[in-house]
């Protein structure tokens, strides 16, 4: 089996996982348990399927880092139940949710799954990072479009998109992007940037939709290419478009920052994260099987450990 790196963007498939699979299946003290075995079964299946031999699980150390909302203020603050001074704001998470977080934490561990977060940092800045800089071919696990701009088919980086499900799943290669939003990956950020996102509390270029972002950058290339021809009284650029892009001037200055991801963080080597996959044995193996039973995880563990067990 040829080495292949899988990026998880782990929040985004718990979130799926909880809201995919009933949260009627508890452990014996009434405890939902829906999102862990969802989230193994995943693991399980899509390691399997694509090859992976290498595998971490990027984690949000900080699901709205300060910086980017001290650019945006707007920037995912709809998803704030808490502020917190000093430290990451208190994310909406139902609390069916927030009781497995730490379940999953622990088998992770026990399967010898990297979990890799950094301070300040979203998991999408962790993907980045790896995917910049890997020297294996890379899968990127997601339900975030914002994550699209990693995608690379010179260096082997591609998207394996679930926003349709997992019986739906979608690889996102250039030729993809290219036929889906008539921009390239490399565009993507600036694509994002001028057409906004509500999800992220972004707000665009007001009056600047995909197909005119599209269009702008297949023209001009760059943001930085299209205020450039915005800047200049000679060139082709409609007075319509030069206005809307005047009245944003002020969020155009700022949100390229918050949209691109961070690609030159400072994390372990994947040998250094334990990153390549492997059989679980001895203890961690009998305290897996012990908590498939005590926590009601049902078949999951188990495809988990088969998956893994491929992997000699």
């Amino acid at each position: 089996m040829a080495d292949r790196l899988m990026l998880l963007d782990t929040a985004s498939l718990y979130f799926r996982a909880f809201y995919g699979v009933p949260d009627t299946i508890r452990r014996a003290d009434g405890t939902p348990v829906n999102a862990v075995r969802g989230l193994l079964d995943m693991i399980a299946r899509l390691t399997t399927d694509y090859g992976a031999t290498h595998l971490v699980a990027c984690w949000d150390n900080d699901w709205r880092p300060q910086w980017r909302v001290d650019l945006i203020p707007s920037y995912k603050a709809h998803r704030v139940e808490e502020a917190v001074a000093g430290g990451p704001d208190v994310e909406v998470v139902p609390d069916a949710l927030e009781a497995q977080i730490p379940m999953i934490r622990r088998v992770l561990e026990l399967a010898g799954v990297a979990v890799v977060g950094v301070a300040e940092h979203e998991a999408d800045d962790v993907i980045g990072t790896y995917a910049s800089h890997a020297q294996l071919p890379v899968d990127v696990v997601t339900g975030d479009r914002d994550l699209f701009q990693v995608v690379d088919d010179a260096r082997q980086v591609r998207v394996i998109y679930t926003a349709r499900g997992m019986r739906n799943l979608e690889v996102m290669t250039d030729a993809v992007i290219v036929e889906k939003y008539r921009v390239l990956p490399g565009q993507y950020a600036d694509y994002a940037t001028l057409r906004g996102d509500s999800s992220d509390g972004l707000p665009g270029v007001a009056g600047v939709g995909e197909k005119t972002a599209a269009a702008l950058l297949g023209e001009y290339g760059t943001l930085d290419g299209l205020l450039a021809a915005a800047a200049d009284a000679g060139s082709g650029l409609s007075s319509g478009v030069r206005s809307k892009l005047a009245a944003a001037e002020e969020y155009l200055a700022v949100a390229p920052a918050v949209v691109k991801i961070v690609r030159n963080l400072e994390v372990p080597t994947l040998e250094e994260a334990g990153a390549q996959l492997h059989p679980v044995a001895g203890g961690s193996r009998a305290d897996l099987e012990r908590l498939a039973t005590v926590w009601n995880l049902g078949g999951s563990v188990a495809r988990l450990l088969e998956a893994l067990d491929l992997r000699h």
